[in-house]
């Protein structure tokens, strides 16, 4: 009878345990996505940047020979 209460409550934090491992398993694959989001969202900015640079150039290109 004096075990019952000990194993009752090692197997309520042994639950404990795993809804802790399972939440940072899950915040661990969001911070993961919201990382991969970023760099897309990195990569397509200096793709955009690159194209104003661009453009930017050839108008200057074109305002020059037009003088």
């Amino acid at each position: 009878m004096k075990r019952l209460p000990m194993v009752l409550m090692f197997g309520i934090l042994s639950a404990c345990g795993v809804e802790t491992a399972s939440t940072a398993t899950t915040s661990a694959a969001l911070k993961k996505q919201e990382l991969e989001q970023g760099l897309a969202t990195l990569d397509k900015v200096q793709r955009d940047l690159g194209e104003v640079v661009k453009q930017s150039e050839q108008r200057a290109a074109q305002t020059d020979e037009a003088k």
